[in-house]
């Protein structure tokens, strides 16, 4: 059992160490949609990331992709966001579980972020189910703000979300040090 932890996490240093964040194409559709019936309740359709991908304009999906073998895992993380005027919102984010508290959500948060800022972006918001507290953790390590609760936003189960803000986006967070170094393909 040792030897397969230590065997694990020296894959997850090398698979952390040698990513790229870039893009989502259509080419990854149905690993987005895998990754995402992996890691929700209610998981978004393979509708739902064909208009992201295809039809909306505000809308950008960032991946973190994992092996090329068909055996191994295609997408390790995902994050959508839509870019609209001077805010960027985040749709949803996803890690398989294999992957989790690596840091590979904060690297796709801080690049969404910086990405947004690059588009005249100065405020970042979100809604987070009231019981992920990791995940409300991890937010608020960037330095979100709860600024108000929706009753009943989230279905199976029937939960409140905690709405977030982010404001104004800093270049001091976007420096952060702390994380793994996974570089970004820029387009």
């Amino acid at each position: 059992r040792e030897r397969m932890e230590i065997n694990r996490s020296m894959l997850t240093n090398f698979v952390l160490q040698n990513r790229m964040i870039r893009s989502a194409t259509v080419a990854d559709l149905e690993d987005l949609v895998n990754l995402e019936e992996r890691c929700f309740s209610v998981p978004w359709s393979k509708k739902s990331f064909e208009a992201e991908l295809n039809g909306n304009q505000f809308s950008r999906i960032l991946v973190v992709p994992g092996s090329m073998k068909a055996s191994d895992i295609p997408l390790l993380a995902y994050i959508c966001v839509w870019v609209i005027f001077e805010e960027i919102r985040f749709l949803n984010l996803a890690v398989h579980p294999q992957f989790r508290r690596q840091g590979l959500a904060k690297r796709l948060i801080l690049e969404a972020l910086r990405m947004g800022i690059d588009q005249g972006c100065c405020r970042g918001m979100l809604e987070v189910r009231q019981s992920n507290q990791m995940a409300k953790r991890l937010y608020e390590s960037l330095f979100f703000k709860e600024y108000a609760i929706r009753n009943s936003y989230y279905t199976n189960p029937t939960e409140d979300a905690i709405l977030m803000m982010l404001e104004p986006i800093s270049q001091a967070i976007l420096d952060r040090n702390d994380l793994p170094g996974i570089q970004v393909e820029r387009e």
